[in-house]
């Protein structure tokens, strides 16, 4: 669900961004960005199942480990980890998926998309811009429906 979330927004952030920086072929550059995003987040999920069940004391490197996506009880931590950590642990696992996919998404828009050269601020420009957006227009459609 956060994975969805941060998706949609990413998204909507490429699609602007490329309207401004004139991109061509911006719908294709969506999809592409959705795509990777998409992937990444079976990749990574995959990676945090294992790692998962590194820390709960299952022998991965056996042959009997087949654990998949859709096994019982992939996303649940019914036992705990067994370590001191287990709530950052469970945290960093829920998240790390849609921040790693974020940082994919932000990099092809910063390289393919817009054509900026590489810097923190050109990574991240535009965030602002499209969230205030977000709120002003959410603002102004309230206050239209109140005059109603």
């Amino acid at each position: 669900m956060i994975g969805a979330i941060v998706m949609i927004f990413t998204l909507v952030w490429i699609y602007q961004s490329g309207i401004k920086a004139k991109a061509e072929n911006i719908f294709m550059w969506v999809g592409i960005c959705a795509a990777v995003f998409l992937a990444s987040q079976v990749m990574l999920y995959d990676v945090n199942i294992f790692i998962a069940d590194l820390f709960n004391g299952k022998d991965v490197s056996s042959e009997g480990y087949e654990r998949d996506l859709t096994s019982v009880g992939d996303r649940k931590n019914q036992e705990g980890f067994q370590s001191t950590s287990g709530a950052f642990l469970s945290y960093f696992l829920e998240l790390m998926p849609p921040l790693v996919g974020f940082l994919i998404l932000a990099l092809i828009r910063l390289k393919f998309v817009t054509k900026e050269s590489f810097s923190i601020p050109n990574l991240f420009s535009g965030i602002n811009e499209m969230v205030s957006g977000a709120f002003k227009s959410a603002a102004e459609s309230m206050k239209q429906g109140i005059k109603k």
